[in-house]
């Protein structure tokens, strides 16, 4: 039986001891900043494709404290987590993929621009730590300039 492909993702947020949140800025499509996170890959955990993606991304090694939230978008048909990490403050995070032309911490009341709506519902749920009881379905992105 054939099956469509369906898309599904992983983020790390990643929180350091002053509550900032980890971002990158992407190199493609708004240049705005976003969760470090992507698509999984063939035999790997939802877990394993945040860490993975933020190390690719970000160099920064971590572990994860929780899920904070599932959430749908349907017009991309693409699921995606999101894991609460801590900084474990080594090492700093430096752009590591051709992707990312940035990466910082940054305080939830200040966030950078451009940024979706999305990204910023998902960074609000992680530093609450408190997940969503189901899946959140996501209306399309607006964006923040």
């Amino acid at each position: 039986m054939d099956r469509p492909e369906r898309f599904v993702g992983a983020a790390a947020a990643v929180i350091d001891d002053t509550g900032r949140i980890l971002l990158v800025r992407h190199t493609y499509g708004r240049l705005n900043w976003e969760l470090p996170g992507g698509i999984r890959e063939p035999d790997e955990s939802f877990e394993e494709t945040a860490l993975r993606e933020l190390r690719e991304e970000t160099g920064v090694r971590t572990t994860i404290e929780q899920l904070t939230g599932l959430y749908y978008e349907r017009a991309d048909d693409l699921h995606q987590m999101v894991f609460r990490c801590r900084f474990l403050g080594i090492p700093a995070p430096t752009p590591s993929s051709p992707e990312i032309s940035d990466c910082d911490f940054f305080s939830a009341d200040e966030l950078p621009r451009p940024i979706s709506d999305f990204t910023i519902r998902r960074i609000r749920d992680a530093i609450v730590a408190d997940a969503p009881g189901s899946v959140v379905d996501i209306p399309p992105r607006t964006w923040l300039e």
